[in-house]
């Protein structure tokens, strides 16, 4: 099953669909996966864990669908720890040395996604030996913001939380989301 996740995140998708919001790819994820992310939501996907590729669908469940499921809404970063926590023992296992740069990046994504500090410090060292320059800078653009702010003000209208007058200046800039 976590084969149907690898084969249409990486054979059926491209890169410029990972990063670009698109309604019809939301929906078209939706539809095929909202089952499977309930599952994965209620940690019953837990025999996916038995390989290195089902460990990374089971990420990728958690962390890119939730997104596009959910986009736009809180529910959007429901599953962030979970996915964390799941990627962190992927790689203390050394599940992640079984797996390509791209599929490692994928894994190493919910790191990215942290508003913790502390877990930025362990993904610029994962996305540095990963050897993706692009993921890479993208990773020390998270962080910056995180030091910066200690959250994504981005996040804020979406979860509710108030934003300072500071993060509003820095949400009028080009490129302050992603």
């Amino acid at each position: 099953m976590h084969t149907k996740v690898i084969d249409f995140w990486f054979s059926k998708l491209t890169p410029k669909h990972w990063w670009k919001k698109d309604t019809t790819l939301d929906q078209d994820i939706r539809d095929r996966f909202q089952l499977i992310h309930n599952q994965a939501s209620a940690c019953e996907l837990f025999s996916w864990r038995h390989s290195p590729h089902g460990r990374l669908a089971e990420v990728i469940v958690l962390d890119q669908f939730s997104r596009n499921i959910y986009r736009d809404k809180a529910q959007a970063f429901t599953t962030d720890s979970l996915a964390l926590a799941l990627a962190q023992e992927a790689v203390h296992l050394g599940a992640d040395k079984a797996l390509n740069p791209a599929e490692r990046s994928f894994l190493y994504m919910p790191y990215m996604h942290s508003e913790s500090l502390i877990i930025h410090e362990q993904a610029v060292e994962l996305f540095e030996k990963n050897g993706e320059k692009n993921n890479l800078d993208f990773e020390l653009k998270h962080k910056a913001i995180i030091e910066r702010f200690g959250r994504y003000p981005h996040r804020n209208k979406i979860l509710g939380r108030q934003s300072t007058a500071e993060e509003i200046e820095f949400l009028q800039q080009p490129g302050s989301s992603f």
